[in-house]
């Protein structure tokens, strides 16, 4: 399976196939607020200056955005490098349980250390309701959760994870798309991590705030195990200019919290429009999500329609056969501003109407 089909988001590989700029594509194969805030002028220093070690300031900030001491917290490089080294503390720990369908990176962080695993089925039909109890797990040593989870877009009940704890020798709860969540932080895991030594909690601030080319994200956990990650990992994993964007945008609590109310208004917004429109179209079924992408279904495979939409509309949606337990029937659509969820829907309706599902 190519890269293209391992993760969304790859617009310069499909705009050199199609013979177009990467600007003129609508990209909803990838998860991201489809805004990005005004950044800060960099200094020459910060370009020219080594990044500081310890990201001592960020962590503080972020410290104080979630009420946790700071030597709970380590940056890194996108939460991508973080999975790496919560899966080496996996591998040693014993049998993992990875939830299916789910993010590919788990399994693939798991396979850099050897680490053992067997797949957590989630079930492919779900309600509305949010937040919901999370499936029963089976037995394994450690855990892998994800919050809202990806690719369903289910909220798991922090009242239903809590327990969980003292089941599993480990647990890794990935929250990358939480804070888009409305009331979302109600369910998160970082209130438990100072008091419970086996939890890890990661989050992004790539989904947040559409800076994905940045890589910049977080692990909020016991100090002993981030010491030890800090020991493994490279000398400067994460750049100046993504710690300056970083303390710019996390540096005023009240700035933040008021771009995560304008957000999560956005996904509540049009969440509930995409899922009104694409249920009027034949033979989609729209799943019910609490986040800003959704799945949707079919009886038949979806691949046509989304060849017919990146080649015709310069539309992309995110293939799902990376996730293990979809297949070609399943398709992603991240949410975009009212004006290009119009498009998608438009141009879905004309695709379908050439070559219907039913």
């Amino acid at each position: 399976m190519d890269v293209e089909h391992r993760h969304g988001g790859n617009r310069a590989s499909i705009a050199e196939r199609l013979g177009c700029r990467p600007s003129d594509l609508l990209d909803a194969s990838a998860s991201l607020v489809p805004w990005t805030p005004r950044l800060p002028r960099l200094s020459r220093s910060i370009i020219r200056d080594y990044p500081d070690r310890s990201h001592n300031q960020l962590r503080c900030d972020l410290a104080r955005l979630h009420g946790v001491p700071s030597e709970l917290l380590l940056v890194g490089n996108g939460a991508a490098e973080l999975f790496t080294w919560a899966a080496r503390d996996a591998a040693s720990s014993g049998l993992s349980l990875v939830p299916s369908p789910g993010f590919a990176d788990y399994s693939r962080a798991l396979g850099c250390w050897d680490g053992s695993w067997i797949r957590h089925q989630l079930p492919l039909s779900w309600s509305g309701d949010r937040p919901q109890p999370f499936p029963s797990p089976a037995e394994a040593e450690v855990l892998w959760i994800c919050n809202p989870h990806n690719p369903t877009g289910q909220l798991w009940s922090r009242a239903f994870l809590e327990p969980l704890l003292k089941r599993f020798r480990l647990v890794i709860c990935d929250e990358a798309f939480l804070p888009l969540v409305p009331a979302g932080e109600q369910q998160s895991l970082i209130p438990l991590v100072a008091k419970t030594g086996n939890l890890v909690v990661i989050r992004s601030l790539t989904k947040l705030y559409g800076i994905a080319g940045l890589r910049l994200g977080y692990a909020v956990a016991q100090p002993e195990r981030l010491q030890r990650w800090a020991q493994w990992r490279d000398p400067w994993p994460v750049n100046g200019i993504a710690m300056a964007v970083g303390q710019r945008l996390l540096g005023s609590p009240r700035r933040h919290q008021r771009w995560c109310r304008q957000t999560q208004a956005w996904v509540a917004r049009e969440g509930a429009w995409m899922q009104q429109q694409l249920a009027l179209l034949p033979g989609i079924t729209p799943m019910p999500s609490a986040v800003n992408y959704l799945l949707i279904r079919a009886n038949r495979s979806l691949l046509p329609l989304r060849q017919a939409l990146e080649l015709h509309h310069r539309i992309l949606l995110r293939d799902c056969r990376s996730f293990e337990g979809l297949g070609e029937n399943w398709l992603r659509i991240g949410l975009q501003s009212r004006r290009n969820n119009r498009c998608i829907v438009s141009a879905m309706r004309k695709e379908l109407s050439r070559a219907p599902l039913a």
